[in-house]
């Protein structure tokens, strides 16, 4: 049985045990949540004074689950004569259904308690252990208990009703009940999370779905969201489990947006449940082709909170696109620069990336005049702010010490980027994967200037800044004794040498010189990377490598992703069908969802991929990975109006057939066969 069990609509989530339970926790955020607070640290039932234990838990859907439990001891769970069904909905606050079930032949009378509290925490302060700085209160009423904290202009409730009538103290509910021979009763518990706002009122209660909602409405929502994705065709249960499973969670991650109103994806549960402009943009990337309404909100937000000014507190500068948004009380009395905070030296230039891949996939040329300004002034960051040292890199180094990042790439722990020999490189670094992000988003804004606001000047100019760093890339990055790209620069220019998998990030890049590309291909392959399982992080034989390290040897199933994709730009459809597969196959262990990371050790040691103990799952980016190892399979690429087929299958995969209903693309299969919506033959 799992040890935590969770529910979630959107960044609201429940985090709980087995049995429902939550109790205090500085380890790990269980609890209620909503935007970063901590609404429920205690929600605890007893029977009589006695804690119960699971039977069974049914969490087939994202927002609800229902945990059977029941008092005594495991040798007296056969001859249970009292059992409580608890089921826990929701959906901007929490409910939950509370039955007791008599299943003895005469009347009995129980004690029924639920403990609750609330300590309030931001999530930064359960991470790194802070202790709290306001006032809690507790207020007892009639079936009503209200949680209040107070800190100067920041405050939060939760309000927690009965439906059945109880004893309110300051510490819980308590209800003396009677139930006849084989019998129930039940109460229905309500907890509201409201976030006040300057006039008073829940700042939500604004926003078009009201903060507060249904199972009913969550259910619709996420069904009209399924039924506008492709349908899937496969004889891979593997592959059709994920696929599955990946759009539920997208779904589900989805959250309101306090500023703009507009749907959201948050990147994890439950440390990164809102926008993280990183996360956003690479899964946007991954569910284009199969969700594109997912993508303008992204687009937009990321350009309407882009940087306009110089602020060393949150790594600010003029036209750098934001590294993660919080709501919470560290970031609103600025214990944390997370207001937004701008420290990622790659979202930059990965959001002109994705506004590129958007048009060719959709024609949507209106968002991407609309966002000309926001995309100019990102390219703009990628030359000036972005070069550190005036090398023609993008380099970065935190200008604020004590709360900003100093890792600033995707792998933005404290020890991701080292030399071979373990030690760490001095600051400003320049990682390899963020010179192929540039690259590439000057290549792809010169297609937008021409095609789209008619800029044939600025393409040029463009094209050719590409063209030179191209060459100089693969000039200064390649360790010609080593046949492989550096994992950075360090501020000397010499080679950070740790053989990592950024540089796999080089081939989706396209900066990678042709005769070159075997050569990666070859070593992230190699069991050094390759586990079998997927590609590492950092390779075994590495001064820092530990297959249960977050960023040094772990496994990360977006990675992989992107690392196939990349192998099939250069051809390497074998690899990539090898990457593929063993994604797949690790997926079957995680029911079909894809965790964040996973331990880096050998196959051949174990028949499963290992679990990485603090692992977010859900995550996003880790959900669409399923649809980008689709896309890749199948070989999907846009070319003008028309739709390209080069399928990269791996062998014994059967039967993969993908019909787009909305009409954009109709239907393809893994043989390379397609209709468009307006053909009834299948043909190449």
């Amino acid at each position: 049985m799992k040890q935590l069990v969770s529910i979630l609509d959107g960044n609201t989530f429940v985090v709980s045990d087995p049995r429902g339970d939550v109790e205090p926790s500085y380890d790990f955020p269980t609890g209620l949540f909503s935007f970063d607070t901590r609404f429920l640290s205690t929600w605890v039932l007893t029977l009589d004074g006695e804690r119960l234990n699971a039977l069974s838990i049914d969490d087939a859907h994202s927002y609800l689950t229902r945990y059977f439990v029941v008092p005594g001891k495991p040798t007296h769970y056969l001859d249970a004569k009292v059992s409580v069904i608890r089921s826990r909905s929701i959906g901007g606050g929490m409910g939950e259904e509370l039955t007791v079930l008599n299943h003895s032949g005469r009347e009995m009378r129980f004690s029924l308690r639920m403990e609750m509290g609330s300590d309030f925490a931001d999530l930064f302060e359960i991470k790194h252990q802070r202790p709290k700085k306001g006032r809690t209160t507790a207020t007892a009423g009639e079936n009503e208990l209200r949680l209040t904290y107070r800190r100067d202009g920041f405050h939060r409730e939760a309000v927690i009703t009965s439906t059945a009538s109880a004893h309110v103290d300051q510490a819980g509910m308590t209800w003396s009940i009677s139930i006849g021979p084989h019998a129930e009763w039940g109460t229905r518990l309500h907890v509201a999370t409201i976030i006040y706002g300057a006039r008073g009122e829940d700042i939500r209660a604004t926003t078009p779905l009201g903060g507060n909602r249904t199972p009913d409405a969550i259910r619709a929502e996420q069904q009209d969201l399924l039924d506008r994705a492709p349908k899937l065709g496969c004889d891979c249960e593997p592959l059709a489990g994920a696929y599955r499973q990946s759009l539920n969670d997208l779904a589900a991650l989805r959250y309101e947006s306090i500023t703009l109103g507009v749907r959201l994806l948050a990147a994890g549960l439950p440390w990164f449940m809102t926008l993280f402009g990183r996360d956003s943009i690479l899964t946007s990337l991954q569910v284009l082709p199969f969700l594109p309404g997912l993508v303008p909100p992204t687009l937009q937000i990321l350009a309407g909170l882009q940087g306009h000014r110089l602020d060393d507190f949150r790594d600010e500068e003029p036209g750098k696109i934001l590294h993660e948004l919080r709501y919470g009380e560290t970031a609103g009395f600025e214990e944390q620069p997370h207001s937004p905070y701008y420290g990622s030296a790659d979202t930059t230039p990965l959001f002109v990336i994705l506004l590129d891949e958007y048009e060719r996939w959709t024609g949507d040329a209106t968002l991407v005049k609309k966002l000309e300004f926001a995309a100019r002034a990102a390219l703009h960051w990628i030359d000036t702010y972005g070069d550190l040292l005036g090398t023609g890199y993008v380099w970065y180094r935190t200008r604020n010490p004590e709360t900003g990042l100093e890792n600033q790439c995707w792998k933005d722990s404290w020890d991701s980027i080292s030399y071979a020999d373990g030690r760490l490189p001095a600051f400003p670094r320049a990682t390899c994967e963020i010179q192929g992000y540039a690259y590439d988003a000057k290549l792809r804004g010169a297609r937008l200037a021409r095609t789209v606001w008619n800029d044939p000047g600025y393409a040029e100019r463009l094209e050719r800044e590409a063209a030179a760093l191209k060459e100089r890339f693969n000039h200064d990055f390649w360790m010609p004794e080593k046949e492989s790209y550096a994992l950075a620069l360090d501020p000397e220019g010499r080679h950070v040498d740790a053989l990592a998998s950024n540089m796999g990030h080089l081939l989706w890049s396209g900066i990678v010189e042709e005769p070159r590309a075997a050569r990666i291909a070859e070593r992230l392959l190699s069991p050094e990377l390759f586990s079998g399982w997927g590609v590492r992080t950092l390779a075994t034989g590495q001064g820092r490598y530990n297959p249960i390290g977050y960023h040094v040897g772990t496994v990360w199933p977006f990675d992989n992703a992107f690392i196939a994709w990349g192998l099939t730009r250069y051809g390497f459809r074998e690899e990539a069908a090898r990457i593929c597969d063993a994604m797949l196959s690790a997926s079957r262990f995680f029911d079909g969802r894809l965790p964040e990371a996973f331990a880096g050790y050998e196959r051949g040691l174990t028949d499963y991929p290992v679990q990485y103990p603090t692992a977010c799952s859900p995550q996003a980016w880790s959900a669409g990975t399923p649809l980008l190892l689709l896309r890749v399979m199948l070989g999907l690429e846009p070319q003008g109006e028309h739709l390209i087929i080069d399928p990269a299958v791996p062998e014994g995969m059967g039967r993969v057939e993908l019909l787009d209903i909305s009409g954009r693309w109709g239907w393809v299969d893994a043989l390379g066969r397609s209709r468009t919506p307006h053909d009834d033959s299948r043909g190449h």
